[in-house]
């Protein structure tokens, strides 16, 4: 079984007919139900190994599956209709997951959704040794906004999310530097803010005094601009095959393009007349997971004028190829942080990126101030880019 990781979603290319994955006989039975689950609601449930128990009520359905972690495991049903398994070990931190019912992939009707592999779906938390970073503390509390503004580029209202540190409001004399920060493929603007837990990481790390205190953007990066499909071609007009040009898509994703046209010409303006940021390059910052970390990549080596901090977790590299054709993102960027989770790094994913650990080894021996981390025992997943923002968040802006 191949496994190909991009963003939340994940691809498999599987070699003769699937199987399913049962977990073994004996497990612990000391399940709780999960943190996010729906008020009132048992079900799903988490014990000390990492396995996921779900249960739902599907009483004329012949095949209930829960599917986790790009496995399928088989539920069994009662006498009453109701429908009970769990998963293999998870590892800690959270996980989208779906039912699926007689084929048909819905969310589980006990957890709260979140926005992931395209579409809103269940959630779970494994509880990590390490969760203690981004919980909920008696501390003094920013706020997360949700705000609308006008995107010329796009010719139409976006949405997105600002966090504004403990405090804003009370000292107007005070200006604050900004990150912003991308989600990955098949995610969106509340993914920082939900899935991540990067209002309570800020949040703790400003009460302990480790990080500095800073306004953070959360944007939906995955912007479609509609392109005017290009004529066909008469079939029966002679043409040049070297010069034909296919008919252009209606609404489609430019990787990178549009959203740093949107980030550049129509965001960053937004947010520095509207909220009290220091509008230069040395207090402006730019990080991302998975696509958003690779969207990083493309939109700060083109614009080494804008950002000074730039963040990339399990989202490529830069390389010294990168610095030799940009020489002022070299001079520019302070501070270069690169971070992927360590099951990433043993089961490397093939890119044109090369070796993102001698990358940076190989530019900070030319000069730039690097940081290289590693999140233990995670993958592709949001508990490797919660440590990667909790590690960023204490060096970022103070160089």
């Amino acid at each position: 079984m191949k496994k190909y990781l991009f963003g939340s979603m994940l691809l498999i290319a599987i070699s003769g007919s699937p199987s399913l994955a049962q977990s073994p006989a004996k497990v612990v039975e000391d399940f709780k139900p999960s943190s996010v689950n729906q008020p009132g609601k048992e079900f799903p449930k988490v014990n000390s190994e990492g396995r996921v128990r779900t249960q739902i009520n599907a009483r004329d359905a012949h095949k209930v599956q829960l599917d986790i972690g790009a496995v399928k495991y088989d539920l069994v049903k009662d006498t009453s209709g109701v429908w009970t398994g769990e998963s293999a070990p998870q590892d800690e931190g959270f996980h989208y997951y779906q039912i699926w019912v007689d084929g048909a992939a819905v969310p589980d009707p006990g957890s709260l959704y979140f926005y992931g592999a395209g579409r809103w779906g269940s959630g779970i938390e494994i509880p990590a040794k390490d969760q203690d970073f981004y919980a909920l503390k008696n501390v003094p509390h920013g706020e997360l906004r949700e705000v609308h503004y006008f995107s010329s580029s796009s010719n139409s209202v976006r949405h997105a999310f600002i966090y504004t540190p403990p405090g804003y409001d009370k000292d107007n004399s005070k200006r604050y530097p900004v990150l912003y920060l991308q989600h990955g493929m098949g995610e969106n603007e509340t993914g920082w803010g939900n899935q991540g837990h990067a209002s309570l990481i800020m949040d703790n790390l400003i009460a302990e005094g480790k990080a500095v205190p800073f306004i953070i953007v959360m944007e939906n990066s995955s912007v479609k601009f509609e392109r005017p499909r290009e004529p066909k071609p008469d079939a029966n007009a002679k043409t040049d095959a070297t010069t034909k040009k296919p008919a252009g898509p209606m609404g489609g994703f430019d990787f990178a393009g549009d959203f740093k046209k949107v980030l550049l010409n129509d965001l960053i303006p937004f947010v520095e007349a509207n909220y009290r940021v220091v509008a230069d390059l040395n207090h402006r910052a730019m990080a991302g997971l998975s696509m958003g970390g690779m969207q990083t990549r493309i939109i700060t080596l083109a614009n080494p004028d804008k950002f000074s901090q730039v963040g990339m977790f399990s989202g490529g590299s830069i390389s010294m190829e990168d610095i030799t054709k940009t020489p002022d993102f070299k001079k520019n960027v302070k501070l270069l942080f690169i971070s992927y989770g360590s099951r990433e790094l043993d089961n490397p994913r093939k890119g044109p990126w090369g070796d993102p650990k001698e990358n940076t080894q190989a530019v900070k021996e030319a000069g730039m101030n690097t940081s290289f981390y590693v999140s233990p025992l995670t993958a592709h997943e949001w508990q490797s880019w919660r440590r990667s923002l909790y590690q960023f968040a204490q060096i970022v802006f103070k160089n």
